[in-house]
Order: structure tokens, then C-alpha cells, then sequence
């Protein structure tokens, strides 16, 4: 009795931990992807939809300029000569903190 009780909670635990790993691994790939969609979209017009926190929103239009391993940074024109730069990472996809949509094609960047 003793010895089964033993493998169940081995094979218990083994299945716990693929668990934990299998949700790790798809959120990778997540990420991977979210990435992937950005670096195709480099050089469109996008609009940035933020989440700043305590129920602010900013939504801002500019160009996709440049995706790095861990960024991605947007030109914004702030009008009157000045342009800004402002740079997301892409778990704030992830985490839907910023909503990136193309805007000729009306397409979201997001997980799905």
C-alpha cells in the first residue's frame, strides 16, 4: 500500500511540473509570436491604445520604427517640429497594458 502511495504522488508531481513547463513554454511562444508580428510591421503607421493606470488610456498614431530583442519603439509626431520616440515591450502586449493596432489594415498585434 505504502509503495503506491509513493508512485502516485510521483506520478502526481511529474504531471504538476509538466504542467508548470507547458505553460511556460506557451507563453514563450507567445512572446516569440508577438514578436514576430511586430518586426513584420516595422515601418507602417500604427495606434498606440496605453493603459496608464487608474482608468487613463492615451491613444497615439505614429510609425513602427525599430523592434529589438526585448523593445519595440514607435515614432510619434508631436506636432510643432518635435517628434517623439516611446518604446513598449512586448509583454506589454502580453499583458495587454498597450494595444497595437496597424492602422491601414484595421489589424491588432495581440496573443491569439
Amino acid at each position: 500500500m505504502l509503495r503506491l502511495d509513493i508512485e502516485l504522488w510521483l506520478w502526481y508531481n511529474l504531471l504538476c511540473y509538466l504542467g508548470k513547463e507547458g505553460d511556460g513554454l506557451l507563453q514563450k511562444n507567445s512572446l516569440f509570436k508577438i514578436k514576430e508580428d511586430v518586426e513584420n510591421c516595422i515601418g507602417k503607421k500604427v495606434r498606440l491604445k496605453a493603459n496608464k493606470g487608474r482608468k487613463k488610456t492615451t491613444v497615439r498614431e505614429g510609425i513602427l520604427e525599430d523592434a529589438y530583442p526585448s523593445i519595440f519603439v514607435v515614432k510619434i509626431d508631436g506636432g510643432y517640429n518635435s517628434v517623439r520616440r516611446v518604446s513598449y515591450s512586448y509583454s506589454d502586449i502580453l499583458t495587454e497594458t498597450v494595444e497595437v493596432t496597424i492602422c491601414g489594415e484595421d489589424r491588432k498585434i495581440n496573443i491569439s
